[in-house]
């Protein structure tokens, strides 16, 4: 297991709860609007060991409430016997993950590893590979969404990009969630592409942020798809 990064703090990543934030090495999709570049492509930073880690969490013990474990993909090489470390603690643990791999997604749920659950879902299943420069298989997109929707704490969330996520394409993304989970869903985020430089995809460098009243139109398309609709 790779953990290439550390953020000490963070009071939005984890709902309500003051956090910190683990990132793991690596991913198989290659989304361009990805802002860890670093984390997913480079070799060239910082290794943490596990211990290193572990050691961290018990320092701030006193001040943090959770965990929340990124990449990347966290799912490609997440060691189940770091979580269970993290869980005697005491520690809360978020999982986001791209829904790639419901098997192992699964296993965590059950063995009771993991609080919050975060998943994002990145375009109509029309569209999946386009925008995720990946063999995606949607089987398995659509096994996690339905092991989600089931977990007590979770949020499905897409990242805008003005001239792809059209009122279209967000219909549809929720439509397909629906269509899976049965019912309405609990929680979707609208994530707004911010331009933070040193993209995946070098033409999104060049991209502006989505404009507030953009986003704000999808939130009215997709609210009654879902219990709640946030704005990030």
């Amino acid at each position: 297991m790779k953990i290439k990064g550390i953020q000490k703090l963070t009071l939005i990543d984890y709902p309500e709860k003051l956090a910190c934030i683990i990132f793991l090495f690596e991913c198989n999709f290659r989304c361009g609007f990805c802002h860890n570049p670093e984390l997913v492509i480079r070799e060239g930073v910082k290794d943490y060991s596990e211990e290193e880690v572990l050691n961290f969490l018990k320092e701030k013990k006193k001040y943090l409430e959770g965990v929340c474990i990124t990449g990347g993909e966290p799912l490609l090489d997440l060691n189940e016997s770091f979580l269970k470390k993290i869980k005697d603690m005491g520690y809360l643990i978020k999982l986001d993950t791209n829904g790639s791999f419901p098997e192992k997604l699964e296993r965590i749920m059950n063995h009771g590893l993991v609080d919050f659950i975060a998943m994002d879902v990145k375009a109509s299943k029309e569209r999946y590979s386009e925008i995720t420069n990946a063999q995606v298989d949607l089987q398995k997109i659509e096994q996690s969404i339905k092991l989600i929707s089931e977990f007590s704490e979770y949020e499905f969330r897409t990242t805008i990009i003005e001239d792809f996520h059209d009122l279209e394409e967000i219909k549809k993304i929720a439509v397909w969630i629906n269509n899976i989970v049965g019912k309405r869903g609990k929680k979707f985020c609208l994530q707004a592409f911010k331009n933070k430089g040193k993209f995946v995809g070098e033409d999104f460098n060049f991209k502006r942020d989505v404009p507030e009243d953009y986003v704000l139109n999808l939130k009215k398309v997709v609210e009654g798809y879902f219990e709640k609709v946030e704005i990030r």
